[in-house]
């Protein structure tokens, strides 16, 4: 049995550019108001909205509505987020080695 190319190892939810992208933005630990995501990654806020659905069911980041009147929508990386991150970066390092020329 022949060993599978590196890409196997990639997630489809966390590898899309933009869920990619917030996991990347919110792995520092902090949480960020929907509108300086949706800004930081140039997105429509519809297109955002989606992406984040997508994480949420996955369970890699969590929403909280905060404020009185006008509340704002906070996000977070969860614990498997982090851990769905981490195993992303790993595989995309293995693609990159993997596409290196051997010398």
């Amino acid at each position: 049995m022949t060993v599978p190319h590196p890409t196997v190892g990639l997630d489809d939810v966390v590898h899309q550019r933009t869920r990619l992208g917030v996991l990347a933005l919110l792995n520092s630990g902090v949480t960020l108001e929907f509108g300086a995501l949706r800004d930081t990654l140039h997105l429509t806020d519809g297109n955002l909205n989606r992406h984040l659905k997508v994480l949420r069911d996955a369970g890699l980041v969590s929403t909280e509505r905060r404020g009185s009147g006008r509340s704002k929508t906070w996000v977070g990386i969860t614990d498997p987020g982090r851990a769905a991150l981490a195993a992303e970066l790993a595989a995309l390092r293995a693609v990159i080695a993997a596409a290196e020329p051997q010398r």
